[in-house]
């Protein structure tokens, strides 16, 4: 699948939304990549991981994600690689992910590092930490979609099945609030 396809899936299924949008972050956008309306239909969660799993064949033997929708990514590349699933979820301290629910890692397990839409990188950085703090080797990132268009660095080969380069501004900066555009908070 080229960029253009997944491009024009994502708009397909509403997916894609431009408009005016308070990010969870607090910063104003004017495109949205909501992904629960990537990962509420198989097929096309199945065809984007598809392009993951053909990156990365043979890398791994163990696929990570974070709760919540790095499961289903996670989950779906695994199966296309013939490889296990592993969920990092929030860690109980509440700082950081974790390996639970009898998930065990360790030297010598091989670990691709998959989430859904990366905006910042902050929960792909928090799994790739558990992985490590497990004695297991990190073999790779990737992700549905990276809002940042490649600028975030993981020290890892990194894949994106669809690269956005999305802008962003503080409140007191946005032009969409300049021009008295309704914002929807995301």
């Amino acid at each position: 699948m080229t960029a253009a396809d997944a491009e024009q899936l994502l708009r397909n299924r509403g997916a894609l939304l431009r408009g005016h949008f308070v990010l969870s972050s607090g910063r104003h956008s004017d495109t949205y990549v909501e992904k629960f309306r990537i990962l509420q239909w198989p097929d096309v969660t199945s065809a984007l991981c598809r392009g993951i799993a053909e990156r990365f064949a043979g890398a791994a033997d163990t696929v990570a994600g974070p709760t919540t929708g790095g499961i289903i990514v996670a989950f779906e590349t695994a199966r296309q690689l013939g490889a296990r699933c592993v969920i990092a979820e929030r860690a109980e301290s509440g700082s950081g992910r974790e390996f639970r629910r009898g998930f065990e890692l360790g030297p010598g397990h091989r670990v691709l590092v998959v989430d859904d839409v990366l905006t910042t990188g902050g929960s792909v950085r928090e799994v790739m930490e558990a992985v490590e703090r497990t004695g297991a080797a990190v073999v790779g990132v990737a992700v549905l979609v990276d809002r940042t268009a490649g600028r975030t660095n993981f020290e890892y080969p990194f894949y994106a099945v669809l690269s956005l380069d999305i802008r962003s501004w503080e409140p007191s900066e946005c032009p969409l609030c300049r021009e008295g555009v309704p914002a929807t908070v995301t």
